[in-house]
C-alpha cells in the first residue's frame, strides 16, 4: 500500500508538503499543488482516514451490533443508520453478537480495538458484557441501545412498543373468537428476555384466559427453532388455532411447518407476526403482520447517538415506536366458531 512518504518521493515534494496537499490544497502554488495530485493518482494512494482521525482526538468510525445479520429488521436497520451515518461524515462497521451477552464480549472489544467514537447496539441476552459495556463508556464511547435492552439499564435506547404490540395481536385474535393461542416463545431471564413474551401470558391473562403449559416452549428467535415448535403445537391432542410468531424470520420457520402439514392458512390455523417483511405480502394468503418501522428507530437511534458525539452533557432518552397492524388474509375465525354459528 503506497504511502504519504511514497507520494512526496514520486512528486518531488517534502511529505509535508504532501499532507498539505489534501488537509490544506489551497495553501499550495498550482504547479505543486498539481505535481502532488499527479502522484496520487499514478499511486492509487488513499489516505488512512482512521489514523487521521486519532491524531485529531475524534474518531470517524461507529461501530454497529446486530442481534442477527440474517433477520431482514437488522439489514434494513443497518443500511438506514450507514447512509444516515456517511451523511454526518462517519463511517460504519456492522458485527453480530448472535443474541447472545458472551460473544458480545469479543464484538465490543473488537470495536473498541478499532477505536470508535461510539456504538449503536442490539444487547444480547444475559450480563456478561455488561461491565465492559460500562468501561467502554467510562472512557468516552458513545452508546445507545435499540430494539432491546437490559433492566435498569443507563444507556440512551430506541425501542418498539413490544408490550402495546403484543396485547394488540392478542386482542386482535381474540376478537375473531380465538381461545387457543400460541405465541412461538415463552419467556425466560437467561435464554429469552424478551417483553413480546414476557407480555404474551399477561394479555391472555386480562382476557380471562390462561396459556397451555404444553403450549409454552423456551427456544430461540430463529427459523428452524420456530419450524420445530410449530410441528410440536399442531401435533398435540388440542392443538392451537392461531400463532403469533415473534419476528418475521420465526414467521418463515412456522408457515414451512404448517405448509408441510397440509394445513391451510386461514381455515385451519390463523398466524400473525412481527415484521412487514416483503414474503409476508406474496404468499398465498398474505400474512398479518405487526410493522416495526425500522428505518425511524435506525434514524432515531443515529440522531442520539450524534448527539451524545456533539459533547454536550445529554440526559438518556429512552424513545419508543408504536407497532402498526396491518391486516391481510391469515387471520381469521377458528373453525370451531364458524361451525357454531352454521
Amino acid at each position: 500500500m503506497p504511502t504519504i512518504q511514497d507520494v512526496a518521493r514520486l512528486a518531488g515534494v517534502s511529505p509535508t508538503t504532501a499532507k498539505r496537499a489534501l488537509r490544506d490544497p489551497d495553501k499550495l502554488t498550482p504547479d505543486t499543488l498539481a505535481r502532488v495530485q499527479l502522484a496520487i493518482d499514478q499511486l492509487h494512494y488513499e489516505p488512512d482516514q482512521r489514523a487521521g482521525s486519532l491524531r485529531g482526538g475524534q474518531s470517524s468510525t461507529i461501530g454497529l451490533i446486530l442481534a442477527s445479520i440474517l433477520e431482514p429488521f437488522f439489514a434494513q436497520f443497518a443500511r438506514t443508520a450507514a447512509h444516515a451515518l456517511a451523511d454526518a461524515g462517519y463511517t460504519l462497521i456492522i458485527s453480530e453478537n448472535e443474541y447472545s451477552a458472551q460473544r458480545e464480549i469479543e464484538e465490543l472489544r473488537r470495536l473498541y480495538g478499532q477505536r470508535v467514537a461510539g456504538i449503536m447496539l442490539r444487547p444480547g441476552y444475559g450480563p456478561q458484557s455488561r461491565d465492559y459495556l460500562a468501561r467502554l463508556a467510562a472512557r468516552g464511547v458513545a452508546v445507545v441501545e435499540y430494539d432491546y435492552v437490559h433492566l435498569h439499564s443507563p444507556y440512551p435506547s430506541v425501542m418498539l412498543d413490544n408490550r402495546g404490540a403484543m396485547v394488540q395481536a392478542v386482542q386482535y385474535l381474540h376478537g375473531l373468537g380465538h381461545r387457543d393461542i400460541a405465541a412461538l416463545g415463552t419467556y425466560h431471564p437467561v435464554i429469552h428476555p424478551e417483553e413480546r413474551s414476557r407480555t404474551f401470558p399477561e394479555a391472555m391473562n386480562d382476557l380471562g384466559l390462561t396459556v397451555p403449559t404444553e403450549y409454552q416452549r423456551v427456544t430461540l428467535l430463529t427459523e428452524e427453532s420456530a419450524y420445530v415448535l410449530t410441528h410440536e403445537l399442531l401435533s398435540l391432542p388440542r392443538p392451537p388455532s392461531a400463532l403469533i410468531a415473534l419476528t418475521g424470520t420465526q414467521a418463515i420457520g412456522a408457515y414451512r411447518a404448517i405448509r408441510e402439514r397440509g394445513l391451510r392458512i386461514p381455515e385451519a390455523l390463523s398466524l400473525i407476526t412481527f415484521d412487514n417483511y416483503p414474503w409476508t405480502a406474496l404468499v398465498d394468503p398474505p400474512i398479518t403482520v405487526l410493522e416495526q418501522p425500522a428505518e425511524a428507530m435506525a434514524t432515531a437511534t443515529v440522531r442520539q447517538l450524534l448527539t451524545q458525539l456533539g459533547g454536550a452533557a445529554v440526559t438518556p432518552v429512552h424513545e419508543v415506536f408504536p407497532a402498526r397492524l396491518i391486516e391481510r388474509g391469515s387471520c381469521a375465525a377458528p373453525a370451531t366458531t364458524l361451525l357454531s354459528r352454521a
